[in-house]
Order: structure tokens, then C-alpha cells, then sequence
């Protein structure tokens, strides 16, 4: 048998899947195909300070390998996500890694500090998307910007209890996601989640006109995972000792393999649950399997594996 535990920062985990945030709500659903405490982590929809409907529709886009949302971060706000889904998923024995987002710095800050006050114990960890556009720079998506980056970041560090991890979650479109990295670190983040959805576009040839009612969405799904590859291999071997929630087009325990191998601390599994909800537990078996497979008697050993092996191959 395999020891499968892991780590990201102070959080311990059981096992190293998860699930990927926004693909499974905060849980309810998924809870009804297995027990959510089987998972090392449950990753919630990213949740903003006010209650929000989201983006008009249409607003999914099925592509080849994957598909494009528009939701808009839709969901309940912090201040009933606080009363009402944590002490749900404590109650289910899952360890909890709140996703949350905002517009501006202040309100980061603000929702971190809500989430704060959560009841002890139900927070794994807290995942900073700063995939959002900054209200109050034109736009400008934070993840975008190594400073806006890492402002977000500081501000959610600064009002949350230093014993609570956070997770810095990175897009892939930039320049240089390693420059990214390094600002999050930097601002206080004790690790990384990469990575988010990239920018799409689907044009619908009978209507002539863009499929999704915001134009653009996320791509996400199998499509995406040699993008989550390559962005989990550039930054861990830049920087080698933070743990990173590896993200992207995971379907199966090989899949999950690729991204442990590359740097992953630990991998979430998201668009594929949408036809087959009892993937997450599906591919930690598969993932036990290969590891065993390969003589792995730890995972933490497989981590960043490929980057020793290529090393001594090349040296």
C-alpha cells in the first residue's frame, strides 16, 4: 500500500485529491455519490463578499476536450456561505479549503476576515482566486499584474489567522507565471493552486454571434492539461519547496500522475465530474494504483519526480 499523505503548508491531508473549485458547488451534490471525508481536501466555489446571480445566459460552451463557462462567480455571499455550507462540510468530515474572491483589495481583505470567523476547525486552507478584474484598476485581472497579485494576496494573509495556509491561485495567461509566482510567495502565500481556466472563445456558426452571452469564458478539461504541466513544471523547479494544488483537465490517476510528477503537492479534479460525479474518489484509486505500479511507497515521493530524474538523465 501506497502512504498517500501529503501537505499544503500546515495543512495536513489523508490523501492528495481534491476537488477543483467551482465544478462541485460546496459539496452537496458530490455528497450523494460518496462520502466528501474520502477526499484529502474539498475545494469550495469561490465565494465574494455579496450575493451574486452571475452572468446572464447562455453561459457554458461545450468544446473539443473540454468546455467554456461564463458563470460569473455566482453564489451567496461569504456571510451565508460562513453560517450555513461550512459547518455542513465540517459536519461531513471533509477538510475544507475555502476559495474566495473579490473586485478590489478591500474586499479580499474584507471576506478573508469573514471567513476568519468561521468556527475553529473548518478551514483547511483558504485558496485566493485572483483571477477576478480589479474594479479599481480598469479591469485589470489581478493575476495578471505581480503587484495586484500580490496585493490581494497580503490583504487575505493579513486577516486570517497565521495558523490557516493560504493558496495563491494562478492563471495561465501571462508572460511568465514563474514572475506571478514568486510575487504571491512573496505577499505571504504558504502555496499555490495552477491552474485556473484560460481565456476562450466559442463563435456559434448558426446564430453567427459569440455562443456565450459574456462573449468570452474559461476553457477548461482535458484540453487544458498540458498548459497545467507545463505551468506546475516552471514553477516548481523555480521554486522548489512550495507546495502547489495541482489544477487542469485531470480525468484519470495517470492524468493526476502527470501533474505530481511535475511538482503537484497535491491534485483537483473538476470538469470530468459533470458526466461522471464519482470521479474524484475514481481517480485517487487510479492514482494508488500507478503509484504503486512504479514502486512509490510514499506519494511525497513522487512529487516533482520528473524534474530528478530529467536532471540526472541530463547532468
Amino acid at each position: 500500500m501506497v502512504d498517500l499523505r501529503t501537505s499544503l503548508g500546515s495543512a495536513v491531508l489523508p490523501n492528495p485529491l481534491a476537488t477543483a473549485s467551482g465544478c462541485a458547488a460546496n459539496g452537496r451534490e458530490l455528497s450523494r455519490f460518496f462520502p466528501l471525508s474520502e477526499l484529502g481536501a474539498v475545494v469550495t466555489k469561490s465565494v465574494m463578499l455579496a450575493p451574486r446571480s452571475g452572468r446572464a445566459t447562455p453561459r457554458m460552451a461545450e468544446t473539443p476536450s473540454g468546455m467554456l463557462n461564463s458563470i460569473g462567480l455566482q453564489g451567496p455571499g461569504v456571510d451565508a456561505f460562513v453560517e450555513h455550507d461550512l459547518p455542513w462540510l465540517q459536519a461531513q468530515g471533509a477538510r475544507t479549503i475555502v476559495s474566495i474572491a473579490g473586485g478590489s483589495i478591500d474586499e479580499y481583505a474584507v471576506v478573508a476576515d469573514r471567513v476568519n470567523g468561521a468556527p475553529p476547525g473548518s478551514v483547511a486552507a483558504v485558496e485566493v482566486n485572483i483571477s477576478c478584474p480589479n474594479v479599481e484598476d480598469r479591469g485589470l485581472v489581478f493575476a495578471c499584474d505581480p503587484m495586484a497579485a500580490a496585493a490581494a494576496v497580503q490583504a487575505a494573509r493579513r486577516a486570517l489567522d497565521p495558523a490557516i495556509p493560504v493558496l495563491a491561485k494562478l492563471s495561465p495567461d501571462v508572460t511568465d507565471i514563474v514572475t506571478i509566482a514568486r510575487a504571491c510567495v512573496g505577499a505571504g502565500a504558504d502555496g499555490l493552486t495552477m491552474i485556473n481556466t484560460v481565456l476562450g472563445m466559442v463563435i456559434d456558426t448558426g446564430t453567427l454571434r459569440p455562443a456565450l452571452a459574456g462573449v468570452t469564458g474559461g476553457l477548461s478539461g482535458p484540453a487544458i492539461r498540458p498548459v497545467a504541466v507545463r505551468c506546475i513544471w516552471q514553477v516548481h523547479a523555480a521554486l522548489p519547496d512550495v507546495p502547489i494544488l495541482g489544477v487542469g483537465g485531470v480525468r484519470t490517476g495517470l492524468d493526476a500522475l502527470q501533474l505530481v510528477l511535475a511538482g503537484a503537492s497535491a491534485v483537483s479534479v473538476g470538469t470530468v465530474v459533470f458526466n461522471d460525479p464519482s470521479a474524484p474518489v475514481r481517480v485517487l484509486r487510479e492514482l494508488h494504483d500507478a503509484l504503486e505500479e512504479r514502486g512509490f511507497e510514499r506519494f511525497v515521493d513522487a512529487v516533482g519526480y520528473a524534474h530528478r530524474s530529467f536532471e540526472q538523465e541530463y547532468a
